[in-house]
């Protein structure tokens, strides 16, 4: 590779490069063990990976990060409201509120779309916006609504001596959804290695029966790479360092269904005509693309998916705060997926977990480097807030930079 691809490769993932940095500085002066921090870290990932990776279809249809996000996360709490006013515990809860997750993420995200298809070339901060807007309706509907025009009769979810919803949703009390998901399958983190193993290894051997142009040497050195991290997952160093770490395997059986899906779908005549609105709209028009429909329909699959990654969430943490658990999703998954080296106009399943591993590495790790370093915890915190909204504006300049290099580089050929 010359000096000039690898300038081009570093500048592509400037981001990427600075977090891998930062997060070695701070595993360094943080004073954590490995193991504490990969029990953290596969704890944030469960109940995080999957809202990043809602993100990655609205952006290869050409609409930047979704930051209305948060009303993906608002469809998903009502459905909880819901499921614990009428009593439906556990697993068959969490599915009824997944379930009802979708009429109203749907009609969420219909809405938003036919909004952002009045702004075309504003959606990030159009959909900013009409996340703070949508913010003030559910608080009206919470402190308003519920209670008052609709009856809510379990006592533990109003304000006591008052009107409206309480201050925070309890999922682990009879009736609730604590831990759903998370509780149904868990495996120590060697014997989880075995079963994704396995089941990758299938899902690689159906793809080659399946596929026209066989590849043996291919198949061989994937199931090959496969086996060895078996293998390595079983021996005593590594075991002693995953010690901590029990996997929620349903939680992230549903992460690498969404990925799935995520690559699937761009195989589809729909996911090529998202591709094609993102590339240029009036191109796509000119094929016979209706350009508005299928934006659309990027949005609602962005916000069911969001609404449902918010389920997962909320039951990882057995509460939520109801007027404020919804807020900073749009930023944070943004924050998360831009880490990872995606931008405003191109987005992978990779690119997604990688930045979620990042962003949340820097979570755990920030605080405590920075009281080790500066005598004071919240200098940590502040710097990891910082962070976030750092690394949105880093990638929006890198993404107005090489736009202008591109048209500067056209007009001159």
């Amino acid at each position: 590779m010359d000096k000039n691809k690898l300038r081009e490769a570093a500048r592509n993932n400037i981001v990427t490069i600075m977090f891998i940095i930062l997060c070695a500085v701070c595993m360094i002066f943080s004073g954590y063990t490995p193991s504490y921090v990969l029990y953290e870290l596969f704890g944030r990932l469960s109940r995080n990976m999957f809202i990043v990776l809602s993100l990655i279809i609205p952006i290869i249809a050409g609409m930047g990060i979704n930051f209305a996000l948060p009303i993906g996360a608002m469809a998903a709490q009502i459905s909880c409201l819901l499921v614990l006013e009428w009593g439906v515990p556990g697993i068959a809860g969490f599915a009824l509120a997944v379930l009802l997750t979708i009429p109203f993420g749907t009609l969420f995200g219909w809405l938003i779309g036919k909004l952002l298809n009045k702004m075309k070339g504003q959606e990030m901060i159009g959909s900013m916006i009409i996340a703070f807007f949508a913010t003030g309706l559910y608080q009206l509907l919470f402190l308003f609504i519920f209670d008052n025009i609709i009856p809510i009769n379990n006592p533990d979810l109003t304000i006591k001596g008052s009107k409206g919803i309480a201050n925070t949703m309890d999922l682990s009390k009879a009736g609730g959804i604590a831990s759903a998901l998370d509780g149904l399958w868990r495996l120590p983190f060697h014997q989880a290695v075995l079963v994704f193993a396995a089941v990758i290894a299938v899902i690689l051997l159906v793809g080659y029966v399946k596929s026209h142009k066989k590849n043996p040497k291919k198949l061989g050195i994937q199931i090959g790479v496969l086996a060895v991290a078996a293998v390595v997952a079983q021996t005593g160093p590594v075991k002693e360092l995953f010690s901590m770490v029990n996997v929620p395997m349903v939680t992230f059986g549903c992460v690498a269904v969404l990925c799935l899906f995520n690559v699937v779908i761009m195989r589809t005549k729909l996911g090529q005509q998202f591709r094609a609105v993102g590339q240029n709209r009036t191109v796509a028009n000119a094929a016979g693309i209706n350009v508005n429909h299928v934006r659309i329909v990027a949005i609602v699959f962005s916000t069911v998916l969001a609404g449902w990654g918010q389920l997962i969430f909320v039951q990882n943490m057995g509460a939520f705060q109801t007027y404020g658990a919804h807020e900073q999703v749009g930023l944070y998954a943004g924050a998360a997926i831009l880490v990872g080296g995606a931008s405003v106009i191109r987005a992978t399943n990779t690119q997604a977990l990688i930045g979620c591993i990042l962003f949340h590495l820097m979570f755990i790790l920030a605080p405590a480097a920075g009281k080790n370093l500066f005598g004071d915890a919240a200098i940590g915190e502040y710097f990891r807030v910082f962070i976030c909204y750092g690394v949105i504006a880093v990638a929006l300049v890198m993404h107005a930079w090489s736009e202008n290099a591109r048209k500067k580089k056209a007009s001159v050929q």
